[in-house]
């Protein structure tokens, strides 16, 4: 069977696949795909120079066939050494043909490329909207290997046309979206318990936490009682060591007149 894009998907099969599972007749009131927006941001510290981001938006029209535009900060935030204009991301903005090729290329080379892949998370932002993030552009076939210092993330976000997240995602597993499987109910139950678990530990060690304060403290006092007894000893034996050699340099020493006298004695 031969290769079918996502253009040619999106006419027949997929239409027919959201018709069955939202039970909606009318074709003008599926939800369908408005945008997809690349976003990259420029961290200063690391990759904040103009070789990086000429080397970002080569990247970039690489793999959305599209230029970038550079976003810039309104404001100044001290906290985070950004200053009034300073270009702080790269975002590219994809409709139509364009941003249907994207999404074919995205699903079915790109991701596959991705080390250990086990699918996309399935939440999205209550909105109808859906966020894809991706720590290396290199899974792009479009994109030589890169070096270490030139490796960038980015954001996929995909806006459609409905707020339902329901329908939203009907749509994009319609589409192709690799989401991960569900898990069964014992999983769920095998996660609770654990969590469970962890805080019944948790309260536990809450609970015995002054206890070993105590006994930490008890411990402590002890250790200083210790310490002062045998300060005291030291002291008490350096005194005595020091009394003695004084009383042995009080004795008085026979001089030489006095051994005469007593040998002249003694004759």
């Amino acid at each position: 069977m031969a290769y079918q894009s996502l253009h040619d998907r999106l006419k027949d099969p997929v239409v027919k696949g959201l018709q069955e599972d939202l039970k909606i007749k009318n074709k003008l009131a599926l939800p369908r795909i408005e945008k997809v927006t690349v976003n990259v941001g420029i961290n200063k510290s690391k990759i904040d120079s103009k070789e990086m981001h000429a080397y970002i938006e080569e990247c970039l029209m690489k793999i959305t066939g599209q230029k970038p535009v550079f976003t810039k900060a309104k404001a100044a935030i001290s906290n985070f050494k950004i200053r009034e204009n300073m270009i702080i991301g790269a975002m590219v903005t994809l409709r139509g043909h364009k941003m249907e090729e994207f999404l074919d290329r995205l699903l079915s080379y790109a991701l596959p490329r991705v080390r250990d892949f086990r699918g996309v998370t399935t939440k999205l932002d209550g909105h109808g909207n859906y966020a894809i993030g991706i720590r290396d552009q290199s899974i792009f076939p479009e994109v030589p290997p890169p070096d270490a210092k030139q490796i960038f993330g980015m954001q996929i976000q995909l806006t459609t046309t409905t707020d339902d997240d329901e329908e939203a995602r009907a749509l994009l597993k319609q589409i192709g979206v690799p989401f991960r499987p569900e898990k069964s109910a014992s999983e769920k139950e095998e996660e609770a318990r654990k969590a469970q678990a962890a805080e019944e530990k948790k309260a536990q060690e809450e609970a015995l936490k002054p206890a070993k304060e105590e006994e930490k403290e008890v411990e402590e006092s002890e250790e200083s009682k210790e310490t002062e007894d045998n300060k005291e000893k030291a002291s008490s034996d350096s005194s005595d060591s020091s009394g003695s050699s004084e009383e042995k340099g009080n004795e008085p020493f026979a001089s030489k007149d006095d051994k005469a006298d007593t040998s002249d004695s003694k004759s």
